[in-house]
Formats: structure tokens, C-alpha cells, sequence
């Protein structure tokens, strides 16, 4: 009985050795494993960082306007242009000025947030200018001709 009884405390003392080494080493595998996921995260932080670093410089370079290139103005000679002044005024009322080009292309790229090239643009006739009393009279007739009933 007495050799069973040591044969016993031996498989104990067997049992807790075994149970505290264990212990020990995953309590280290853990430690290591602890440490290996907060370097793994802390790259990807470093990461994410300068990602977002770049793509808040990248945001601030699309925000800036852009830099409208100074126009070299037109050399008129008195002479030549004054027999030409009503052509002029024709042709300035159609077409729109290279700056105003410029300015219209800076607004569309602002609001569209892409490049846009604009080939061509005119004014449109003023509903005040150069209205022929014919027409109109001709569009009060067919405004007038239309039946409109009220609804009750």
C-alpha cells in the first residue's frame, strides 16, 4: 500500500509538473502571439495612415481652383476697325470670349469634378434684343390660340 501510495504522489507531482511547464509555455506562445498581432496591426496603421495622407493631398489638389492663364489682349489698329465696328459688335454678341471659355470650363470641371474641354460656345439672343413686333405678335396668337378650360 505504501508503494502505492508513492507511486501515486509521483504521478501527481508528474501531473502538476506537466500542468505548470504547459502553463508556462503557452502562457509565452500567447505573449508572442500578442506581440506578433499588435506589430501586424500597427503596420497596417502606419499603412492606412499614409494612404489617408495621400489621398487628403490628392482631395486638396482637386479642391484648388484652377489657374486661369492671363489672355494676351487683341492689338486693334484705329484705323482698320472702324469701318468694322457693327461687324464687331455682331461678332462679339455670337461668340464668347477665350477667357470667358476658360472661366465656363473651370466652373463645369468644378461641378462635373473631371476635365472638360469646352470647342465651342455663343450667346444667345437676349429675349429684349432685336425682337421683330411680327413675330412677336405671332407668338402672343399661338399662346392665345391654345383653349384653356378651368378646372372645378
Amino acid at each position: 500500500m505504501a508503494v502505492y501510495l508513492a507511486g501515486l504522489a509521483v504521478m501527481a507531482v508528474l501531473v502538476g509538473a506537466g500542468c505548470v511547464v504547459s502553463y508556462v509555455a503557452l502562457r509565452r506562445t500567447l505573449r508572442r502571439a500578442v506581440s506578433e498581432r499588435q506589430q501586424a496591426t500597427e503596420r497596417q496603421l502606419s499603412a492606412l495612415a499614409a494612404t489617408l495622407r495621400a489621398l487628403e493631398a490628392r482631395v486638396a489638389e482637386l479642391t484648388k481652383p484652377p489657374e486661369l492663364q492671363p489672355a494676351a489682349a487683341p492689338v486693334i489698329e484705329m484705323e482698320a476697325a472702324a469701318p468694322d465696328v457693327k461687324e464687331a459688335d455682331h461678332r462679339e454678341k455670337e461668340e464668347v470670349t477665350p477667357e470667358m471659355l476658360v472661366v465656363i470650363a473651370a466652373a463645369v470641371t468644378a461641378f462635373l469634378l473631371k476635365n472638360v474641354r469646352i470647342r465651342s460656345a455663343k450667346t444667345l439672343q437676349s429675349f429684349h434684343e432685336d425682337v421683330s413686333p411680327w413675330s412677336q405678335q405671332g407668338r402672343v396668337f399661338v399662346q392665345a390660340s391654345h383653349n384653356l378650360r378651368s378646372r372645378d
